[in-house]
C-alpha cells in the first residue's frame, strides 16, 4: 500500500469527513473553471434542478423551492429559528452547519452563471416562494453576513472564495499553530534569541547528564585509573606475612577484572606524566601489569617479561591476544606435479573454501574450511600439496635456488622446505637434506616419495660436523632448533616451560651451527655463496645476537638483502643497550599480531671470502705428501690418501658415529640377491650368457676391492 493521504500532510489528528469533501469539491470546481473561463459551478443547493429544462416563463419545473430550503432536505438547521431576510429583492443564502452524515455527491455537469441567476430571479420573486419563506421555518441571516453581489449581480459563493467564516475555521491541521515559529519582529528579537540561548544551554546540561549517567568518559585526562593497591592494603599484608592476601584465597581470578585493569594500566604507561597516580613510579605499573598478564594468559613470570621487553606495553597486549587464536591453515602448492590454480579448482570442488596467502606467495593457498579433511584428500596422497606453515616459505624464498646448484639444508626434517627447493630447482641439481633425529627423517624421506622430489640425499648426521663430512656448497639453509616463542598458538606449552637456561643453551647451539653452515659454503661459487638463517622464534637472544656473533668470528661474510620486499618488519639494530651491526635492519621479522603468520626470524648472509679454520697448515702439510707421490692425475691419488684407515678412525671418533649404527645401511646379502636377479633378468631379454655375465662382474668385483697395480689395498670408507 502506498502512503496516506494522512502521510503526506502534517502530523496530526486526521481531517473529518467533510473536510475531506469540501477539499475535494474545491480542487474539482477549480480545474473546471480554469478550463471553461467565465463558467462557475452551481452551489450544491441546486443540484436536483441540473436535469430540468427553462420554461418560458422564468420558472423550472419539478422540485417546489420550499424542499430546496427545508432544513429536513438540505440536511440543515436554524440558529435561531427565523426565517431568512431578502435583501435587494435577493433571498441571501443561509449560514449553514454541516451535519455528520456524508455530504451528497455532486454531478459533473456544469451550469451556467445566468442560469443560476435567474432561477434565483425566479424563485426571488415568486409570491408561491416568498410566501413559503415567510411561512416556514427557515435559517435566519443577518444583514450584515449578507454577501454581497458579485460582478454578474449573484449572491452564489463560489467555492474558490473564501469567506470570513471560512477563513476563521479551523481544521485539524491547524491543531499544532502551538509548535510554530514565531514571526520575527523588531520587538520580540531580543526575546526570541534568550529563549534560543536559553534552550541551547537547557540541550547541552541533558546531554552532559545523559553522559555521566552512562558512565561515558568525556575527559580521560582528568580520569586516572586505580589499578595499583592502596597503601593500606599494603601494609595489611606487611602487618601479617602468614596470611594470605584477600585476592590469593579466591578459587580462580575475575577474568573481566583483570582485562580491565590490564587495559587501564596500559593506558597509563602509554601517557604516564597525566594519568599515573601521585607518588607512583613506572616500575609499579609494570610490576603491576607483569602480575596480571600472568594471570591472565597463563606465562611464566620470565617469558612474560621478556614479552614486555620486546614491544610497548600496547603492542605486547596484542601480541598476548594473538597467541590465543590458532593461525590459518596454509598448504603449499606442489610445482613439479600441479599449478596453484589447478590445486583450487581441485579443492573448491571437493567444498573447500581457499584464497591465495597473499601477494608475496605464488605457490600458498589458505584454507578456511572444508567438508574433507585436508591431510586425506586425493589431491594430498598424490603429492600435489604439502601442509605447511606461511612463514616456513620465507627462508626458501630468501634462499633463491638455482637450478643445477648443489645446496645443503642442515635441518630439512620434516620435509617441506626441502622439498620446496626442489620444486624450485626442477628436479636438478643435488640437495642434501640432513637432520640429526633419526626418527624425523623417517617423515622426510616420506614427504620426499609423495611429492616426487628426486634430486634429495637424506643423511643423519649432527650438522655441527657437516664442515668436516662435505663441503663446498653453492648455498646452505638453516632452519635453527629454537624456543618455539613464535609459535605459541600451536604449543602453548612455551608459556610455562622455557626456564632461563633454555636461553643460554639454545643461542650457543645456533652459534655453532650457523659458524659450521658459513663453513660449509663455497666462496667462489659463480652463482652462491648464500647462508639462510631462519628460526621461529622472536626473541632477540636467539636471533639478532646469533648473527651478530657470526659477524664477528667470520669477518668474511655481510648481511644482505632478504629479497621479501616490504614484507615484515625490520630487525633490530639495538636492543636493550646492546647495538648490532646497521646492516641489521635488512633482515626481517614477522608477527602473529602484524600479518597473521607465526613468529619468525629471517637473516640472509652472504659470504665473500674462504674462512679461518684451526689447523690449516697441517692439513697443507699432508696435502703436499700426498702430491708427491702421485702422478699428473692427482684427483684419485688424492682420495685414497685421504681415505687410509688411521684417518677414517679419526672421523668416525670425531663424528661421534657408532659404528653399529644402522641409518642408511644396506644389507648386502639381500642386495646380493636383488642384483643378481636383476643381472639375469636383463641377460636374458639381451640374449646373452649369463655365466659370462657373472664371471665378468666377479672380475670387476675383485678388481675393485683386490690389489691395484702397485700393490696397495684399497682402504674404502663407509659414512
Amino acid at each position: 500500500m502506498g502512503a496516506g493521504r494522512r502521510m503526506k500532510r502534517k502530523q496530526g489528528a486526521p481531517p473529518s469527513y467533510e473536510d475531506l469533501q469540501r477539499a475535494k469539491q474545491q480542487k474539482t470546481n477549480g480545474k473546471q473553471n480554469q478550463g471553461r473561463g467565465q463558467k462557475r459551478s452551481a452551489p450544491s443547493d441546486f443540484s436536483d434542478s441540473r436535469s430540468n429544462k427553462r420554461q418560458s416563463n422564468g420558472s423550472r419545473p419539478g422540485r417546489p423551492m420550499r424542499d430546496v430550503y427545508m432544513s429536513g432536505a438540505l440536511g440543515v438547521k436554524t440558529t435561531e429559528g427565523k426565517p431568512a431576510k431578502a435583501v435587494n429583492g435577493r433571498i441571501a443564502k443561509p449560514k449553514i452547519i454541516p451535519k455528520e452524515e456524508p455530504v451528497r455527491q455532486e454531478d459533473e455537469e456544469d451550469i451556467d452563471i445566468e442560469d443560476e441567476e435567474d432561477d434565483l430571479t425566479s424563485k426571488g420573486s415568486s409570491e408561491d416562494g416568498v410566501d413559503l419563506l415567510q411561512s416556514e421555518e427557515v435559517l435566519q441571516v443577518d444583514e450584515d453576513d449578507s454577501p454581497e453581489e458579485d460582478e454578474f449581480g449573484s449572491s452564489v459563493f463560489d467555492s474558490e472564495e473564501d469567506t470570513p467564516a471560512q477563513k476563521e475555521t479551523m481544521f485539524s491541521d491547524d491543531e499544532n499553530d502551538s509548535d510554530a515559529e514565531e514571526i520575527l519582529t523588531a520587538a520580540n528579537i531580543a526575546g526570541l534569541s534568550a529563549k534560543l540561548d536559553a534552550q541551547q544551554e537547557a540541550d547541552a546540561a541533558a546531554s552532559k547528564q545523559e553522559l555521566q549517567d552512562s558512565a561515558i568518559q568525556t575527559n580521560l585526562t582528568t580520569d586516572i585509573p586505580r589499578v595499583l593497591p592502596s597503601a593500606e592494603e599494603v601494609a595489611s599484608d606487611d602487618e601479617d606475612p602468614t596470611v594470605a592476601p584477600k585476592s590469593a584465597l579466591t578459587l580462580a581470578p575475575d577474568l573481566q577484572l583483570l582485562r580491565t585493569r590490564i587495559s587501564d594500566t596500559i593506558r597509563v604507561l602509554e601517557d604516564f606524566a597525566k594519568l599515573a597516580e601521585p607518588d607512583r613510579n613506572r616500575s609499579e605499573y609494570r610490576s603491576q601489569l607483569l602480575k596480571d598478564v600472568c594471570a591472565y594468559y597463563t606465562y611464566s613470570p620470565y617469558l612474560a617479561e621478556k614479552f614486555l621487553n620486546l614491544f610497548p606495553p600496547r603492542e605486547a597486549f596484542a601480541f598476548f591476544e594473538a597467541n590465543e587464536s590458532p593461525r590459518p591453515l596454509v598448504i603449499r602448492t606442489n610445482t613439479l606435479k600441479t599449478h596453484r590454480r589447478e590445486l583450487a579448482q581441485s579443492l573448491i570442488q571437493r567444498g573447500a573454501t581457499v584464497e591465495p596467502v597473499g601477494k608475496w606467495s605464488k605457490v600458498g593457498l589458505q584454507i578456511f574450511e572444508s567438508p574433507v579433511p585436508i591431510g586425506a584428500t586425493p589431491e594430498y596422497l598424490a603429492g600435489h600439496y604439502i601442509l605447511q606453515a606461511a612463514t616456513s616459505f620465507l627462508p626458501v624464498m630468501a634462499l633463491s635456488p638455482q637450478e643445477h646448484e648443489r645446496i645443503l639444508d642442515m635441518a630439512s626434517a620434516p620435509g617441506g622446505k626441502v622439498t620446496h627447493i626442489a620444486a624450485l630447482m626442477k628436479n636438478t641439481g643435488t640437495i642434501f637434506a640432513n637432520d640429526s633425529n633419526k626418527a624425523r627423517s623417517k617423515a622426510l624421506i616420506g614427504n620426499i616419495h609423495r611429492l616426487g622430489a628426486k634430486n634429495i640425499i637424506v643423511c643423519n648426521y649432527d650438522a655441527r660436523q657437516f664442515p668436516k663430512v662435505m663441503g663446498g656448497f653453492d648455498r646452505v639453509l638453516l632452519d635453527a632448533p629454537c624456543s618455539g616463542t613464535g609459535v605459541i598458538s600451536k604449543d602453548p606449552s612455551v608459556k610455562t616451560n622455557k626456564t632461563p637456561r633454555d636461553f643460554l643453551a639454545l643461542p650457543h647451539l645456533q652459534k655453532q651451527l650457523l659458524l659450521c653452515a658459513i663453513d660449509s659454503v663455497d666462496h667462489a661459487s659463480s652463482t652462491g655463496g648464500t647462508i639462510v638463517y631462519s628460526t621461529c622464534s622472536v626473541t632477540v637472544e636467539e636471533n639478532e645476537e646469533v648473527v651478530q656473533y657470526a659477524l664477528t668470528k667470520r669477518p668474511n661474510i655481510r648481511i644482505a638483502d632478504t629479497g621479501l620486499g616490504s614484507f615484515g618488519i625490520s630487525a633490530f639494530t639495538a636492543y636493550m643497550g646492546k647495538t648490532f651491526d646497521p646492516d641489521m635492519k635488512l633482515c626481517k621479522r614477522y608477527y602473529p599480531h602484524t600479518y597473521n603468520v607465526d613468529g619468525f626470524f629471517v637473516c640472509k648472509l652472504q659470504k665473500i671470502g674462504p674462512s679461518p679454520r684451526a689447523g690449516g697448515a697441517k692439513q697443507q702439510q699432508n696435502g703436499e705428501q700426498v702430491s708427491s707421490k702421485t702422478t699428473a692425475t692427482t684427483t684419485q691419488d688424492t682420495s685414497v690418501a685421504r681415505n687410509n684407515k688411521d684417518q677414517d678412525t679419526e672421523i668416525l671418533k670425531d663424528m661421534l658415529i657408532d659404528p653399529e649404527d644402522d641409518f642408511g645401511g644396506w644389507n648386502e646379502e639381500e642386495d646380493r640377491a636383488l642384483i643378481e636377479k636383476a643381472e639375469k633378468r636383463a641377460a636374458r631379454r639381451r640374449g646373452l650368457d649369463i655365466r659370462g655375465v657373472r664371471k665378468q662382474a666377479e672380475a670387476s668385483t675383485a678388481l675393485t676391492n683386490g690389489t691395484d697395480g702397485t700393490g696397495k689395498v684399497k682402504a674404502l670408507c663407509k659414512i
